[in-house]
């Protein structure tokens, strides 16, 4: 098991995109059913990350989860601060709320991971059943 840094980048990016766009863009990721956009968001940033990452199921599973840990807390302070905006006390419930989002964003992160592992695995036997064009 080792951490690939270019696909913690590429997971962490995808992370942040999906996560500060999730409530506008991904459905019923509103308030009434917050854990959904954190699954989505972790499964999506873990996906990227294992896809970069390898064939290696744990390789895979172990960088989606930092991937997605580390974008949801950089997604985290960038609404934190945003929130400031809008009053401390909204900024201070929304950070309490985030840590949890951030902990619970980890195991969907490797689970995408995983699954992001072996689909790099699947497409590149595909590729090597491949006979060569001229």
């Amino acid at each position: 098991m080792d951490f690939k840094v270019r696909s913690i980048v590429y997971g962490i990016v995808a992370t942040i995109i999906v996560g500060l766009l999730s409530g506008a863009v991904v459905p019923f990721t509103n308030m009434t059913l917050p854990v959904t956009g954190v699954l989505v968001t972790g499964i999506i940033g873990g996906l990227v990350a294992g896809y970069v990452s390898g064939t290696k199921l744990n390789d895979g599973a172990l960088n989606g989860g930092v991937a997605s840990a580390a974008g949801a807390i950089i997604a985290l302070v960038v609404l934190t601060v945003a929130g400031l905006m809008a009053g401390p006390l909204a900024a201070m419930g929304l950070f309490a709320f985030g840590v949890l989002f951030v902990i619970v964003a980890a195991i969907p992160g490797a689970v995408g991971g995983a699954l992001g592992a072996w689909l790099q695995g699947r497409s590149a036997k595909r590729r090597a059943g491949r006979p060569a064009s001229r």
